[in-house]
């Protein structure tokens, strides 16, 4: 059965430092803050909400596959966004000095599925994907 559902996602991640990635997503993700303890943090990640919870720094290195001629990081999660916002975001993104792992840019240019994509890590290495579709009807599109 497939989800089709139109409810937000719930995501917990994990965090070494509690308060760079508070600032983080609050400020440069611009994502309101909701409940939050010594050891976790509610936000509104794009109508989705996003837990981040502390726990100690792992030496654990980030994968990646190969993707277009780009090497992916895996794992990572985002948020498909509308086309017309993604680039004023991207901007957004590049003021306040985010390092991407990939630069935004268009994939399937003029094919199904075509999309704009960009990748950066927060504070604590997580890897986020943003991106957005011409025409959003394409998401699951074969």
């Amino acid at each position: 059965m497939a989800a089709t559902s139109n409810y937000p996602f719930h995501l917990a991640i994990p965090v070494h430092n509690l308060r760079e990635c508070r600032e983080f997503y609050g400020t440069i993700l611009r994502c309101e803050e909701g409940r939050s303890s010594d050891h976790w943090v509610d936000f509104n990640l794009f109508g989705h909400q996003l837990v981040i919870h502390f726990k100690p720094k792992s030496d654990e290195q980030l994968h990646s596959n190969p993707v277009d001629g780009k090497d992916v990081p895996v794992p990572h999660f985002g948020v498909v966004i509308p086309w017309d916002e993604f680039f004023n975001f991207a901007d957004h993104l590049k003021e306040h000095g985010v390092d991407f792992i990939i630069e935004p840019y268009l994939r399937f240019e003029g094919l199904v599925g075509e999309q704009a994509t960009m990748f950066f890590k927060d504070p604590a290495g997580n890897a986020l994907e943003f991106k957005a579709f011409k025409d959003i009807s394409q998401l699951f599109a074969k």
